[in-house]
């Protein structure tokens, strides 16, 4: 779905429908730090704050972030410090506070358990989130793009509030180099703690090797896996083999791409499958192939409890009721090497007159790619950033054409856009499944709007 559009009360309402509702681990930081500089309109940060277990810490962040009334329209947010190998104290305690937040605010109000989804590639910020989403009781830790064996090991030590460590890939280490993340619990806390509630582990995968290597090397510690297709929305596996597009501009998937559920089940772990799914005659189809279920994302990112901002939303639903919506897997969108899926739409950066219009800056910097400077440091370059500072930091210059902020532009898909100058205002990137014509089946009606129970009824029924 993209950075908080699965917010808590997308994933607090679809948990009271009797479901897993699920949020995004990503940038929550810079969202829940821009919510308190927007004053906290509900008091919501400030009422799960006052259950944080390090009461010193929370106001920490409160003092630093929190603007009563909120700030003025035409203001920037704060920019706060990029996360790094070492990241700055109070950078990390946002980080943790922030997970903590959006996990505790999911769970109110119901006793079913929640999760909390991470990308694996954006590994900076992962000890201390986790520790925020664990202090916050999350009962499911879901993990994709990437390779997330290490996860299970950073919850076992986290859940005790031991310190743990997490590898860093780092573009050209030699032997020798230490690129191992840190992160000490004992270092945050406030007083003795009980050991925390271990989650499950769910690793979202799209291929029958990977899914194997994680059975074979995890063992117990996997309680399960997502298998997505390339279908989904938001980043995908790059294709296997030679890179290929359609006339359209498309990405071109084929055979090798495809999961063999047959071997899936041989695995013997349980498994959910994503990626065009979004009916109830396509969860009876994965349920026949073996699947316990299905993940859904592209119909809840279009509901009345998304986080998505209104005047998007009504204009994808409005595509959709209307046969006129336009989904492009973009090669080139994401500073990852993984592909991106978007939905045309005016007035955001899929259109190039909107993109081009941006000047190119990296400032939130949670896609960089970390890599070892010629003094045998660690250095963080962005394609998206400005093309001469990233070739100077051996970027190939061939990589930058295309790119886009997509850090900076997902924020702005939540109504979170930064302001620069009291002028420029970040243009937003609206992520969706190919399945996205699909939504017009939820709504009701004349209306243009529909909640999260009314797909969860269509969807069982």
């Amino acid at each position: 779905m993209g950075a908080g559009v699965s917010s808590w009360r997308l994933a607090n309402a679809v948990a009271v429908s009797g479901q897993l509702g699920v949020v995004s681990g990503t940038a929550l930081d810079q969202i829940c730090a821009r919510r308190l500089q927007d004053g906290d309109p509900g008091w919501h940060v400030r009422r799960a704050l006052a259950r944080f277990p390090f009461p010193a810490l929370a106001q920490r962040v409160l003092a630093a972030y929190f603007i009563e009334g909120g700030k003025a329209p035409a203001a920037s947010y704060a920019t706060l410090p990029m996360h790094e190998r070492e990241s700055p104290r109070a950078l990390v305690e946002l980080t943790i506070v922030a997970n903590f937040v959006e996990v505790a605010l999911a769970r109110e109000g119901h006793d079913r358990p929640v999760g909390i989804n991470y990308l694996e590639k954006i590994q900076l910020p992962h000890l201390p989130s986790l520790y925020g989403a664990l202090l916050a009781g999350v009962g499911y830790v879901l993990v994709g793009a990437g390779i997330p064996l290490k996860f299970p090991e950073a919850i076992g030590r986290l859940i005790a509030h031991e310190p743990a460590t997490y590898p860093l890939h780092v573009t050209g280490a030699v032997g020798g180099d230490d690129t191992a993340l840190h992160f000490d619990p004992r270092a945050f806390a406030e007083g003795d703690l009980a050991p925390l509630a271990r989650p499950k582990f769910l690793a979202i995968v799209s291929s029958n090797v990977l899914a194997a290597t994680l059975v074979k090397k995890l063992g117990a510690r996997l309680d399960g896996m997502v298998i997505e297709g390339p279908s989904a929305g938001g980043h995908n596996a790059p294709p296997r083999g030679k890179l290929e597009f359609y006339a359209s501009g498309d990405v071109r998937y084929g055979e090798r791409d495809r999961v063999d559920l047959a071997k899936i089940r041989e695995l013997g772990v349980p498994f959910w499958l994503a990626g065009g799914y979004g009916s109830a005659e396509q969860l009876r189809a994965a349920q026949a192939a073996g699947a316990t279920g299905i993940q859904v994302g592209t119909a809840f990112a279009f509901c009345a409890e998304s986080a998505l901002r209104a005047d998007y939303k009504r204009a994808i639903v409005e595509q959709a009721v209307a046969g006129k919506t336009h989904v492009v897997t973009d090669a080139l969108a994401s500073p990852t090497n993984f592909p991106f899926k978007v939905a045309r739409l005016a007035g955001t950066i899929s259109e190039p007159e909107v993109y081009r219009a941006r000047p190119r800056i990296c400032d939130l910097g949670f896609l960089r790619e970390a890599y070892r400077t010629p003094a045998g440091g660690i250095g963080y370059r962005c394609p998206g950033e400005p093309a001469n500072v990233y070739v100077a930091k051996g970027g190939k210059p061939e990589d930058v054409a295309g790119r886009k902020c997509i850090c900076n532009a997902l924020l702005a898909t939540i109504g979170q856009p930064q302001r620069r100058n009291g002028m420029l205002e970040e243009a937003g990137i609206v992520t969706s499944g190919c399945d996205l014509p699909s939504v017009a089946r939820f709504v009701p009606g004349d209306s243009l709007e529909y909640r999260a129970a009314d797909v969860i009824e269509a969807l069982l029924a």
